[in-house]
């Protein structure tokens, strides 16, 4: 719960232009089709990255243990080293006005790579761990 308020909070400062705290970074990015957007954030806690897919998971994973009054099922967030994880938030990651990573072309920050084809999403961190996301299918690695 801690986390996902903490990704609201960062969401909500990025969107309004506030995202200024000493040392902290949020960068934010699109694919072309506008159908998944991802949010990095260093500074305040360990680095994070977060993709959303508005298309939502496929197939859709079951509700995650405590996530009660917040979306699912459309997310996954992981740190710099580790697993993925089901994202239970309150917010999103496809902010409109984001850098657009065009198809063919890779996105890289603090341990973590995304590569953008008009196939899928693809991210990965430092521990090789991450996912691919898709209209029709998606999954962690």
């Amino acid at each position: 719960m801690k986390r996902a308020l903490l990704i609201v909070a960062i969401l909500a400062a990025a969107q309004t232009g506030a995202a200024h705290a000493k040392g902290s970074t949020f960068v934010t990015f699109l694919t072309p089709s506008g159908n998944i957007g991802c949010g990095y954030s260093s500074g305040m806690g360990p680095r994070s990255l977060r993709c959303d897919i508005a298309s939502g998971l496929k197939p859709r994973p079951r509700r995650p243990t405590g996530c009660v009054h917040l979306n699912w099922g459309d997310s996954y967030t992981m740190n710099v080293r580790g697993r993925a994880i089901l994202t239970c938030h309150g917010d999103t990651a496809i902010i409109k006005s984001s850098k657009v990573i065009a198809y063919g072309k890779t996105w890289s920050r603090g341990g973590f790579e995304c590569w953008s084809r008009s196939s899928g999403l693809t991210c990965k961190n430092a521990s090789h761990h991450g996912w691919f996301l898709s209209r029709r299918h998606s999954y962690r690695f």
